[in-house]
């Protein structure tokens, strides 16, 4: 339930109250020993480290989640390989979002259902970003088609107004502010999303939306809704990079292994002083390097710093 409760203040933009949900989360998920607790805690901490403009440190938090994964009788409608397709999309990495398309099997041709929107939205995405790329005008026209039939079927569907407002702001590649839809989509987008309080849909899909929200702040209903989503993208756009904090926090092993990373000493020697093999050394110096979102021992030593995490010289 924190965990959920975590996901609303995230939506609402209030990125404090989602980060203290999940970790409260986190000091009852660990005990309880659900199985499913461990990967969909990492996917919630990915979605606070997306917000917080660290998209490096959310990937590695999906690729951890990737691998502890644990199946249940509810259906997975937000599958992480999707969740990592629309992360490398957002950093320009089209060729392993491609990647993705391949292996998913989608297309603009299926038939749509609630249980694969989220994944038929970010095939719609890539199209789109394929589209900029080559600059296929039938392409384009195909991918707005297959947009309009998600629209047609997530209105259809109870309560699944976010889903609505998501695929309403895939961007166009024919220009470089705006979407692929209608400026009247955009603005029934706007409508659905207000009453629900929703601002992370929106606001995700970064400054591009900034000129697309100005215009609609001129509608003469929800201006107080839209300036407000326009103030938390230019906020966005003038957001120092500072590192953001730990979402999740390190094991007392992970901490023993870290201050040892920040010693002169290899991986043998680290196993040897913690009297524990070399292959447990490598798991957690991995869990280590998700959990601060780096890829290396420098760069971890290096951030456990600014975070406090280590003794400053002359205490190692």
């Amino acid at each position: 339930m924190y965990e959920g409760m975590s996901e609303l203040r995230l939506e609402s933009d209030d990125l404090p109250a989602a980060t203290q949900a999940l970790l409260r989360s986190q000091e009852l998920g660990g005990p309880i020993g659900l199985p499913q607790y461990r990967y969909r805690s990492r996917v919630a901490a990915a979605r606070i480290r997306t917000a917080e403009g660290d998209p490096v440190g959310a990937l590695h938090l999906l690729d951890e989640a990737e691998r502890v994964y644990v199946s249940d009788c509810f259906p997975n409608v937000r599958p992480i390989p999707a969740l990592k397709a629309r992360l490398h999309l957002a950093r320009g990495e089209s060729g392993e979002a491609l990647v993705w398309v391949r292996e998913s099997g989608l297309s603009v041709q299926d038939d749509l259902s609630y249980l694969r929107e989220f994944e038929h939205i970010t095939l719609a995405r890539v199209l789109l970003a394929g589209c900029a790329t080559e600059g296929s005008q039938p392409a384009l026209h195909e991918v707005t088609q297959f947009l309009e039939r998600l629209l047609t079927a997530a209105k259809e569907g109870a309560g699944r107004e976010a889903s609505s407002s998501s695929g309403c702001f895939c961007r166009s590649p024919t220009r470089n502010e705006g979407t692929a839809l209608p400026r009247s989509h955009h603005w029934n987008a706007v409508t659905l999303a207000e009453p629900e309080g929703c601002v992370r849909v929106i606001v995700d899909e970064g400054p591009p939306m900034a000129s697309l929200l100005k215009g609609l702040a001129k509608q003469a209903t929800a201006r107080d809704y839209v300036r407000r989503l326009h103030a938390a993208i230019t906020t966005l756009e003038h957001r120092p990079a500072d590192r953001p904090g730990l979402i999740e926090p390190l094991s007392e092993r992970e901490l023993d292994v870290l201050r040892l990373l920040g010693t002169d000493l290899d991986g043998p020697d680290i196993a040897q002083e913690l009297l524990v093999s070399l292959s447990t050394v490598r798991t957690h110096t991995q869990k280590i390097y998700a959990k601060l979102g780096v890829n290396n021992r420098r760069a971890a030593v290096r951030v456990a710093e600014e975070l406090n995490l280590l003794p400053r010289s002359g205490g190692r």
